[in-house]
């Protein structure tokens, strides 16, 4: 389910995944199929390791790669987790042909 929430979402950013909502921005934004692909690619993620175990490797998972980079934004953009959702965007038909667990293919 998609939802519009200006609030939720952190400065920088248009898009955010809590299960089972997607929130975005701004209402247009519906229809950037890639971002709403990019999204529901974390929501499969998020299945996939039940949910609350998705939320504590995402944590570790950013916090590891801060101490790499040093740089927040940089740790955030070479997630696992992001670096599956944005590779595979642009690919509308990812989710069909996803395997289990195809976010560890990107640590």
């Amino acid at each position: 389910m998609i939802l519009i929430s200006k609030h939720i979402i952190p400065k920088g950013f248009v898009g955010l995944t809590l299960y089972p909502f997607i929130f975005l921005k701004r209402k247009d934004l519906k229809l950037n199929y890639e971002l709403v692909n990019h999204e529901k690619i974390h929501l499969k993620q998020q299945q996939e390791l039940l949910i609350i175990f998705f939320y504590l490797f995402y944590g570790l998972e950013w916090f590891i790669k801060l101490l790499k980079y040093k740089n927040g934004f940089l740790a955030y953009k070479n997630l696992s987790f992001e670096r599956e959702a944005y590779l595979n965007e642009s690919n509308l038909y990812y989710l069909e042909k996803r395997k289990l667990f195809s976010f560890l293919k990107y640590l």
